[in-house]
Parts: C-alpha cells; structure tokens; sequence
C-alpha cells in the first residue's frame, strides 16, 4: 500500500483558505442579488450564506474532488450547494420552535436579524437553490450518475438524514440515550450532509472506482461523527466568542451528548478512535488522499 503524505500545516492552510475564498465568492455569485425582489428575502438569504463560516463541507467536496480527480467547476457546484443546505438548516434550528438561539457564526441569527417568517423562507429558498444548481449544471460525467448525485442530497437533506436527524434530536430533549441512540441520531443530524459532501466532491470525477466508494464512505461516516463529537465538546470547553454560537446550550437545554453520556475523557477518546478509523480508511488511496487526511485532523484537533 502507499504511504499517504502528510504536507506541512502552512500548505493546507494556504489550501483551505484559497478554497474558502473562492467558495465566498461562489456563493455570492450564485444567490440572487441584493437589489432583485423579492429585496428582504434576498438580503437575508445574503445575510446568512455570506461571510462566516469555516466551510467544512465544502472544503470535504473540494477534497474528494483531488481524491477523483474531478474538474474544480464541478466541485464548486457541489460544494455550494451542500453549503447552502447546511446554512439552511443552522437558520431553521435557531427558530424559536426549534433551538431558540439568537447567535450564529458570530452575529445575529436571521430570525433576530429580520423576523420568523422571513427566516422560515430564508431557509426554504436556499434549499431550493441548492436542488437548482445541482439540477440545471453539469456536475458528472453521465446523466444517470448526476441523477444519482440529486438523489443523494436529496436523502442527505430529508427525513432519512438531516431533518430527520434533527427530528430525533428534538424528540430526545430531557431523555436519557445511550450510546448507540446517540449515534443514530447524528449520524443523520450531522454526518448524513458531511457524509454527502464528500460522496458528492468523489462523483464529480472519474479517480474513484466503485470498488473503492466504500472507503470514501467509510472515512465520510466516521468523520462525520467525529464532527459532532468534538462540537460537543467544545460546547463544554470553548467560550461564545470562539464559538460563534452560544455555549453551554446542550446542557442548558438538557439535551444528550457525548459529554453528557461518556464523560469528557471517553469523548475525547472517541473521537480519537474515530479519527483513526478515518485516517485507515484512506490508506489504499496514498498521495490523493492528503487533502482528507489533513482535513481530518481538522476536524479533530483544530475546529474551534
């Protein structure tokens, strides 16, 4: 097997930063203009997709895409579009029905920006957006592949994933979960979208044979957990400021975590073990894997 090289940490950040830019501008030319009715609306789809975030999923999708060897145009498509179902889904979360919270990403949330109901629809059109890119532009090499791509963001984003996940999530408040719960839970909530980044990013090129799917998908789904692992844990140790978001919710709110459930030791130590288990997953792919082996480790080590 070959070694995977590891770059040093000023390459990947140089890396990471230039695919952060350049999905900030992405972004801002694909959401519709400021000045263009309905004006609200589109100020506040603007408001929060722009400037803020660290953009995992993207940089997950651009990731893969090194791994297939697929064209940057394609990733950036995919990469935005599971971007805005991300940014979506944060502001339908902070609604009053749902989490409640009035900061995100470091500034107001968009219901406290503007109000409900123009959150509501914020979050409704920038899922639309997202079905639209991935629809009406070539992101794969067949017609019946991109088919198969929609559909997989589609299961990401629904009741089998996401939405689904946060369903539970809500449902679970106050109760006491174990282990194996928890995991189902994110599983969806979190990893169903990160899992779906990185499936997404691998498609659009032709580097990655079916046989070795399995392995990106393997790697998706640990770092996936992992993800929310250490989000937990951050949640105990980090402040709002780094945040961005208000800390101490999980346990204000009485919800269950990792921290809550195994201890702050063992959830470090799980994360840990999902890490390696990521990292193995990779190992058959050697050098084109460096790009998701170093985004591994920041996930586990520098996502605060």
């Amino acid at each position: 097997m070959a070694a995977i090289q590891v770059l040093t940490n000023n390459d990947f950040q140089d890396w990471a930063l230039q695919r952060q830019v350049r999905m900030e501008t992405v972004l801002g030319e694909l959401l519709p203009a400021p000045e263009l009715a309905p004006r609200r609306l589109h100020q506040a789809m603007r408001y929060v997709a722009l400037d803020g975030g660290k953009r995992v999923r993207p940089l997950l999708a651009f990731a893969a895409g090194e791994l297939s060897g697929a064209p940057l145009e394609r990733v950036e498509t995919v990469a935005a579009a599971v971007e805005l179902i991300h940014v979506y889904s944060l502001v339908h979360d902070d609604l009053p029905c749902m989490d409640n919270d009035d900061l995100r990403r470091g500034k107001p949330t968009c219901h406290v920006q503007f109000d409900e109901a123009t959150a509501l629809l914020v979050g409704d059109s920038l899922q639309s957006l997202a079905f639209q890119l991935v629809a009406e532009r070539t992101i794969a090499h067949s017609p019946s592949l991109q088919l198969e791509m929609v559909r997989l963001l589609a299961l990401a984003a629904g009741s089998r994933g996401m939405a689904g996940g946060q369903a539970i999530d809500l449902d679970s408040v106050g109760k006491a979960l174990d282990q194996t719960e928890l995991e189902f839970m994110h599983i969806h909530k979190t990893g169903a979208l990160i899992r779906a980044a990185v499936l997404l990013g691998a498609h659009c090129g032709d580097g990655v044979e079916s046989g070795q799917l399995e392995a990106v998908n393997h790697y998706a789904k640990c770092i996936g957990l992992a993800f929310q692992v250490v989000d937990d844990i951050l949640d105990v140790e980090a402040s709002t400021a780094t945040l961005g978001k208000t800390a101490g919710k999980d346990a204000e709110n009485n919800k269950p975590t990792y921290v809550s459930i195994l201890g702050l030791a063992a959830a470090r130590d799980l994360a840990e073990e999902l890490h390696r288990n990521a990292l193995s997953a990779l190992v058959e792919f050697g050098d084109r894997a460096t790009r998701l082996v170093q985004l591994a480790d920041f996930v586990i080590r520098h996502q605060s």
